[in-house]
């Protein structure tokens, strides 16, 4: 049995923004060679998420839009108020993109079946970055198996 651990880091380009990192993740599978187990996804942000969905270019304007309409970022939120605690002078208003990342969760697991994961046809793993434009948003990929 191998348990391998490797960080993925990934550039995102705007505000709310989905990349597809499942060839990213089986490069990561070959590597090890593992042919049966799991591989366990991490995001390594409390604004970032991950998720299993399809990567169809429409579906992801749709996904952004429904996300904005569960926290929009315009709305009063408590962790916004930074002049009432120590932060550092770069530190966001950014409540919206905590709430988005809860609602969606921080990991995923998929199963490897000789080699592959074992993902349906239209299923892919995305990472969802919630507080972008960020450079080096960190994945922990880990692999577990024979």
């Amino acid at each position: 049995m191998q348990l391998v651990s490797h960080y993925l880091t990934f550039d995102t380009a705007e505000a709310i923004d989905i990349v597809d990192i499942t060839a990213d993740i089986q490069r990561q599978v070959e590597a090890v060679g593992v042919s049966q187990g799991h591989v366990v996804v991490f995001s390594c942000h409390t604004t970032t998420a991950l998720t299993v969905n399809e990567a169809e270019e429409r579906l992801l304007v749709d996904i952004k839009a429904y996300l904005r309409k569960l926290a929009p970022p315009e709305d009063r939120y408590l962790h916004n108020d930074l002049h009432l605690r120590e932060v550092p002078p770069d530190e966001p208003i950014n409540a919206h993109s905590h709430l988005m990342a809860m609602t969606l969760g921080n990991s995923e697991t998929v199963p490897i079946v000789d080699g592959k994961l074992a993902l349906g046809t239209y299923q892919s793993v995305m990472l969802v970055d919630l507080d972008g434009p960020r450079k080096g948003r960190k994945v922990l990929v880990q692999i577990c198996g024979v």
